[in-house]
């Protein structure tokens, strides 16, 4: 229980590490994504499941990702240089442009949707692992103000690797107090699958 407790406020003092939130203008970001539709999809939704989709993402969410990626603190090699002649208010155009576009549903495996949902709507009490939906959503649309994503819709082989990436350390940009971090490293592979598929289904 203490372990849980401590998953919980681990997660909220979070927030207070975020990136503080601007304004973008979604008419003027939608002239500057014209090199992110190859993998992102016109619309921000992309048909590979490897590339995340973008539409209907949280503007404040995708602004702090496109600031780590360009500074470096989060590594996307196929996104080495792409923004390195953008400005911050190029930055935060394209977050506004997607944030206003309609993410395309995906549908869970059947036989993977009692565990993860599960763990999405209970976390692991035994673990300390917190419900997921306490930053997500229950309906996966997460907390744009607070800078959580949205997962409902994500691509389930995106979210999967994400969640490998934080376990393992190779992705570390969820702030100081670590809660993807510290969430990931206590699931296992076919938690983490099952999970992944879940959110997926989320609408």
């Amino acid at each position: 229980m203490k372990r849980l407790v401590f998953s919980l406020a681990t997660i909220l003092m979070a927030v207070t590490s975020l990136t503080a939130y601007a304004q973008g203008d979604a008419a003027a970001g939608e002239g500057k994504v014209a090199v992110c539709a190859a993998c992102h999809g016109a619309d921000g939704n992309s048909d590979l499941g490897s590339n995340p989709k973008l539409a209907g993402q949280g503007e404040r969410y995708t602004l702090k990702q496109l600031r780590d990626i360009k500074s470096g603190a989060r590594e996307v090699p196929l996104m080495t240089g792409l923004l390195d002649n953008m400005d911050d208010q190029d930055l935060m155009d394209i977050a506004a442009f997607y944030a206003e576009q309609e993410i395309t549903l995906e549908g869970a495996d059947p036989d993977l949707v009692p565990l993860g949902q599960q763990i999405y709507r209970a976390g692991i009490t035994d673990l300390g692992v917190a419900a997921c939906s306490a930053c997500h959503a229950p309906t996966g649309n997460g907390m744009a103000q607070a800078g959580f994503p949205s997962l409902g819709g994500q691509h389930a082989e995106y979210i999967e690797t994400q969640m490998k990436a934080f376990r393992s350390g190779a992705r570390d940009n969820d702030g100081d107090s670590a809660p993807m971090r510290i969430v990931a490293e206590r699931l296992t592979d076919a938690e983490i699958e099952a999970l992944a598929s879940y959110v997926s289904g989320l609408n």
